[in-house]
């Protein structure tokens, strides 16, 4: 049994912000990486998963990570696209949202045919094909650990959790990785490019010399940080009140929404007090969030439980993975317009359909980081992924279940 060694949270926090530098490093010297957006955080969370994985195999050692700072992490980030959005972009995406919506439930019954058929092709045991399909590719881990306990008595399939994380953390690294080759792919070929002149809504380019260049102090950033902090108070308060209605949203989404109501109100309710929407102290706020995020989930990933489900996992992710590539590119892309906002969706849906919000919104990051703005995608995406699709998706499960 090998032993474990428990990463304190403030540990955890400063080696993801190493992580996230060696990452940044190794971008900076390996030019594919940075050719086809693949986020710095990605590549050093990667490394440093592969790092424990090592420890496991060669010493015994199971290094497990206080994660507690990484939730705080996504709500500052989600919070952050919520104060970004306002009712005229909205408008504008209503109809954007319901293609997306109707596009990633096509999907959702697409992946767990496939999945489907992957058992059923390898002989499988009854039971595991949710677990390789929409339960923790879509759903992602949460759904995953939610529904395992009841797939497992279903069925008896005693390692269903396991089999369903696996599944789950494997498809986080697929979609960390295909996202920005994807929007790359389609940015290219048909030459697309932002029409936005915006702000960043999420970080700063790199090269950052313009008039706004400067204009981060200690003033906003604490401004921005305030007005963050309110809104989440606000949503755990209101978390309450809308479970009670009899709709479970995560905590992120009840953020996103407050957000949005709160930014296109006060505001004008009260329009001399500064706002920070749109600014780039928010931005910086919300792309370090990010960054920071998604380099503890990564650096957390235990691979080691991959090791003994043979090489069936790695079959039917492989079939996942190229009819979600060509969905993505004959499909959705499409049909959201062939445009740049499309591209950047593209990279979007790699997240909704293998990976996790959060991935989906760091590869759209990758991607508008260096080729424009595309202020509807970070608006429909999260709505999509983190609270439609979730009603759509457990009563694709149930139905498999029965």
């Amino acid at each position: 049994m090998p032993a474990t060694f428990e990463v304190s949270g403030f540990l955890t926090f400063t080696l993801a912000i190493v992580v996230y530098f060696i990452g940044a490093g190794l971008n900076g010297v390996i030019a594919p990486l940075r050719r086809w957006n693949i986020p710095e955080a990605v590549t050093g969370g990667l490394l440093a998963a592969v790092a424990t994985l090592l420890c496991y195999r060669v010493l015994g050692l199971a290094i497990s990570f206080d994660l507690a700072a990484r939730d705080m992490l996504l709500l500052y980030f989600f919070t952050g696209i919520g104060l970004n959005a306002r009712l005229s972009d909205l408008a504008l995406g209503g109809r954007p949202l319901l293609i997306l919506l109707l596009l990633t439930v096509v999907y959702l019954g697409i992946q767990n045919g496939v999945a489907i058929g992957g058992a059923k092709a390898l002989g499988l045991p009854d039971g595991i094909a949710p677990l390789l399909g929409s339960v923790s590719l879509i759903g992602g881990h949460g759904t995953t650990i939610a529904w395992a306990p009841l797939i497992s008595e279903r069925f008896g399939l005693p390692n269903a959790l396991e089999v369903g994380i696996a599944s789950a953390t494997l498809g986080l690294v697929i979609a960390s990785l295909v996202g920005g080759p994807v929007a790359g792919i389609l940015i290219n070929r048909f030459k697309l490019r932002s029409d936005e002149i915006l702000p960043p809504m999420v970080g700063l380019p790199d090269d950052d010399v313009g008039p706004d260049a400067g204009k981060v102090t200690y003033r906003n950033i604490l401004s921005a940080l305030l007005v963050l902090n309110v809104v989440i108070l606000t949503a755990y308060s209101l978390e309450g009140l809308v479970e009670k209605t009899g709709i479970k949203l995560p905590l992120f989404v009840v953020c996103l929404l407050v957000a949005i109501v709160i930014t296109n109100t006060l505001p004008h309710a009260l329009p001399r007090m500064a706002w920070p929407a749109r600014t780039p102290a928010l931005a910086l706020i919300s792309d370090l969030s990010l960054k920071i995020f998604l380099a503890m989930s990564l650096m957390s990933m235990q691979l080691w439980t991959l090791g003994g489900l043979g090489p069936a996992l790695a079959v039917v992710l492989g079939l996942q993975t190229l009819v979600a590539v060509l969905y993505i590119l004959f499909v959705v892309f499409p049909a959201m317009g062939r445009d740049y906002q499309a591209a950047v969706l593209a990279a979007g849906f790699t997240g909704i359909s293998l990976g996790a919000t959060p991935t989906a919104i760091a590869n759209m990051t990758a991607v508008t980081r260096t080729h424009g703005p595309a202020p509807i995608a970070f608006i429909i995406l999260p709505l999509v992924s983190a609270f439609f699709i979730d009603i759509a998706n457990a009563l694709a499960i149930g139905f498999m279940l029965r």
